[in-house]
């Protein structure tokens, strides 16, 4: 397994990190508990999870998946072995009300109790990276590119920087990061820091796959420059990169196969392109979803693959992408296939 400094600090980070979010809704406690158990085994150290897991978020499974990763520290006992992130929703706009009655903005009241409710499903003293899960403020992101000007207000910087400098101060995180962020909103957050002596941002958990490279675009030098690296999401479009959803196969229990809606990466362009990545990787005696994570990883701005599972053979072969090194020849296919058909699914 390798490893990455989580932004400027000592920590260490895997370079493949455990998504849980299926955990509560397609995955039992007992699945969740064996993966656990198997990516520690193999080297993983890094969990990240969320307040609003498992997805798709409801009344009645938000929080389970914490729910789970708590029950899972106290029987194993481990807490000193994991780097544990978590995060707090954003504003949803009637699709997430059961989280604190829609109350989802990132002021001092509602980081405190959104903050304290994670712990006590996690059961634990602390969270070692805390992440706001999506801009307050009225931004391209989930797929919208192009940024329309709209008067809104959110919370200032500065006073979400406090309140989690409160937090820091109280030993209940250790660092804080962003997710589904913009460039700008990325160097706003740390000028500010800077400016007020506030906690630094050390990631950005963003989408980034052969489908989505968005990120290269202003946010991967920021990420490099400034060392905040990229933990990148949906490293395979939702599993469409791995090719079990060509010619119109749709693979039983599959989250496309459970929620249709989820066809973010399924676009015509996308699954062309897929099924060039998908040809690639064949031709080339390698596993595509292999090849596609492996990409990911490769990448110089990126901390961590944040890898998700619903069976123990996806888990393994994700996890084992992590010793897996391309070839010129290989990263020279993906980039001519990328630059017939740049982001497909952004």
């Amino acid at each position: 397994m390798q490893y990455r400094k989580l932004g400027n600090t000592d920590i260490d980070v895997s370079v493949i990190c455990l998504g849980t979010m299926t955990w509560g809704e397609q995955n039992t406690q007992q699945q969740g508990f064996e993966q656990m158990d198997y990516a520690l085994e193999q080297g993983v150290n890094f969990l990240d999870t969320a307040e609003l897991y498992s997805i798709p978020s409801t009344a009645e499974t938000c929080g389970s998946t914490e729910s789970i990763i708590g029950h899972w520290l106290k029987a194993r006992g481990n807490r000193d072995k994991i780097i544990l992130a978590s995060k707090i929703a954003g504003p949803g706009e009637g699709w997430i009300d059961h989280i604190r009655n829609g109350k989802t903005t990132f002021n001092k009241t509602n980081i405190r109790e959104a903050l304290d409710n994670s712990l006590k499903r996690l059961q634990t003293d602390y969270i070692d990276l805390y992440q706001l899960h999506w801009p307050e403020r009225k931004t391209n992101f989930f797929g919208a590119l192009g940024y329309e000007v709209e008067d809104d207000k959110f919370t200032s910087m500065r006073e979400t920087l406090e309140t989690l400098a409160e937090q820091v101060a109280a030993g209940k995180i250790r660092y804080i990061g962003l997710s589904n962020e913009t460039p700008w909103g990325l160097m706003k957050f740390l000028q500010v820091a800077k400016e007020f002596n506030l906690p630094r941002v050390m990631t950005v958990q963003n989408p980034y796959s052969l489908l989505n490279r968005t990120y290269e675009v202003g946010m991967a030098e920021i990420s490099y420059r400034e060392q905040c690296g990229l933990l990148s999401y949906s490293p395979l479009g939702f599993g469409v990169l791995s090719g079990k959803y060509l010619n119109n196969q749709l693979p039983e229990g599959s989250r496309l196969s459970l929620w249709p809606d989820y066809a973010r990466y399924s676009n015509p362009a996308a699954t062309t392109a897929t099924e060039r990545y998908v040809a690639l990787a064949n031709q080339h005696g390698l596993v595509p979803a292999q090849m596609a994570l492996a990409f990911v990883n490769s990448r110089q701005f990126l901390t961590s693959t944040i890898i998700g599972a619903t069976t123990m053979q996806q888990l393994e072969s994700n996890i084992n992408s992590a010793d897996m090194v391309l070839t010129e020849e290989v990263l020279e296919g993906i980039n001519a296939i990328h630059d017939e058909i740049s982001n497909p699914s952004p």
